[in-house]
């Protein structure tokens, strides 16, 4: 019985947030916007990303502005991808969590076409029952959308005993819309006080998340 765990990918198994820093600053520096510090990214971010944009500026950045800096932000940061490893203890919780008869998932706003070539080169891709990137789809209708279709997908897993594991606001909003549970780690996008407005839990390692799981799915 026990815990599905849904796992995010960038900023939850993926430790990519320098990455990511390193990607906004070379596309804020494309409109002259000053560089962004990693706290200062964390207390502001949130999606859909225009409203991240206005929190930064005051105001919402023109069509033209977006689509540089979104064109400039994706161009950095797949150039760079590569260097990211594996959030600490990652991959010893998946196999332990696999070796226990227990079973996991991935579900990401990551293009699938990048998605599957990155879990597969970290060897991580066996632990899985599904692994879902985002398509024209989901890009379209949102985590929420896509959680519920990823949950479907599953066959036979019983949304109240899923726990979504995240770094965002979103993956808990999603987790919800599904009818799941979400447990959110502050080692990716956002502060934990910003996670924290979410109402649920927000633990400090994925070795924390794991085990919040388990304890939610008892309680079921």
């Amino acid at each position: 019985m026990g815990a599905h765990i849904v796992w995010d990918w960038n900023g939850t198994l993926l430790h990519d947030i320098e990455v990511v820093i390193a990607a906004t600053n070379a596309s804020f520096a494309e409109i002259g916007i000053p560089s962004i510090t990693l706290e200062r990214y964390r207390d502001l971010y949130c999606v859909p990303i225009p409203r991240f944009y206005e929190r930064l500026l005051g105001r919402l950045p023109t069509d033209e502005e977006r689509a540089v800096m979104d064109a400039t932000f994706h161009r950095h940061y797949f150039a760079r991808a590569d260097t990211a490893a594996l959030a600490e203890g990652a991959a010893r919780l998946l196999a332990d969590w696999q070796a226990a008869g227990r079973t996991q998932s991935v579900c990401s706003l990551a293009p699938h076409e990048r998605l599957l070539p990155w879990v597969t080169r970290l060897g991580i891709h066996g632990h899985f029952l599904r692994v879902d990137g985002s398509t024209g789809d989901s890009i379209a209708t949102g985590k929420a959308a896509q959680m519920v279709s990823h949950l479907a997908a599953l066959g036979g897993v019983r949304p109240e005993r899923v726990v979504v594991i995240g770094d965002a606001t979103d993956d808990a909003t999603a987790a919800a819309h599904a009818g799941a549970r979400a447990v959110l780690y502050t080692g990716g996008s956002h502060s934990r006080r910003s996670l924290l407005v979410a109402g649920v839990p927000v633990v400090d390692s994925l070795a924390e998340a794991v085990a919040v799981a388990e304890e939610l799915a008892a309680q079921v």
